[in-house]
């Protein structure tokens, strides 16, 4: 995609939506930390109904340790692998204890070397918690990324990379909900709703989606 066109691509779907904000629900870094920790394999609406109750009583490292594995595990059983989810936050817990004085680390290579946080969950801490400029590639970004054309790439790093090229600086730090949303909600996985998307003359996908017929109405009998 051009860079004239990749500007346009952001500034529509910035006038849809000026302020886009993570779907997951969150009290403070730790928690968010958390929550996107445990939105692997996992829909953001499951989580937050795991989250909620765990969060009125875990919100640092320390409670997190305090509540304990058992007590973890049973309060997020609702999601998948929760038994690796609680064990892995249990162990990342004490280490923000032990190394981090319970706070969360600023930067990537720090949060990557907790346990179940990789990559894209330390970019979405950095984003969202810190206001930083990075770009979480999950499933949907992925796919918008490719399908549109607007950084195109084998692997979510590949794309990752391309996508903090092609993104113009005014729209960095918020480029990673615009590029969700609109994969959540619009480009969809099977069949993407391109008569109602802002930049459909911007995408490279082919062929596009036409609006569903309306339905017959039913003949009085």
């Amino acid at each position: 995609m051009k860079k004239a066109d990749a500007f346009e691509f952001y500034r529509r779907l910035a006038e849809a939506d000026p302020s886009p904000r993570t779907e997951l629900e969150y009290v403070n870094p730790y928690t968010l930390l958390v929550a996107v920790a445990l939105s692997a394999q996992a829909t953001d609406v499951g989580v937050n109904k795991a989250t909620r109750r765990l969060f009125a009583q875990v919100t640092t490292p320390q409670q997190m340790l305090d509540f304990g594995e058992e007590a973890l595990r049973d309060r997020i059983k609702s999601i998948g692998l929760f038994n690796t989810k609680a064990k892995n936050m249990i162990a990342a817990a004490r280490i923000l204890v032990d190394y981090h004085g319970g706070e969360v680390p600023t930067d990537r290579t720090a949060l990557e070397t907790l346990p179940g946080v990789g990559r894209k969950t330390a970019n979405v801490v950095l984003n969202v918690a810190f206001g930083q400029p990075t770009i979480a590639v999950d499933t949907h970004i992925f796919r918008v990324a490719n399908r549109t054309g607007l950084a195109k790439g084998k692997t979510p790093l590949a794309v990752e990379l391309k996508l903090e090229k092609v993104t113009p600086e005014p729209f960095l730090t918020n480029a990673h909900h615009w590029l969700i949303l609109h994969g959540r909600y619009t480009c969809k996985a099977r069949t993407p709703e391109c008569w109602r998307c802002p930049v459909v003359d911007l995408c490279a996908f082919e062929p596009k989606t036409p609006a569903p017929k309306p339905k017959s109405a039913r003949i009085a009998g």
